[in-house]
């Protein structure tokens, strides 16, 4: 069976609940299980595992200064 990633992880919070950063992921006891960075500096991949969950979440970061949205995460299960 092939590799599925799906969106719901960090897209499926509520109004009420605050958004999924890194630091609420760390406090949560989510564990830090890769990192890399590219060779420009630009973006990064971090990816997260918890005990008793059998997937892992990969978060990606880019920081652009030419666009007027300067970070953008994305943030994926891998299933």
């Amino acid at each position: 069976m092939g590799l599925v990633l799906a969106l719901t992880f960090c897209s499926t919070v509520s109004a009420a609940e605050p958004p999924r950063t890194i630091e609420r992921m760390l406090s949560e006891e989510w564990e830090i299980a890769g990192y890399v960075g590219t060779f420009d500096n630009r973006s990064s991949l971090i990816l997260f595992r918890k005990k008793g969950l059998n997937f892992l979440v990969q978060r990606s970061i880019l920081y652009d200064v030419t666009r007027s949205q300067r970070v953008v995460t994305n943030c994926y299960e891998l299933h």
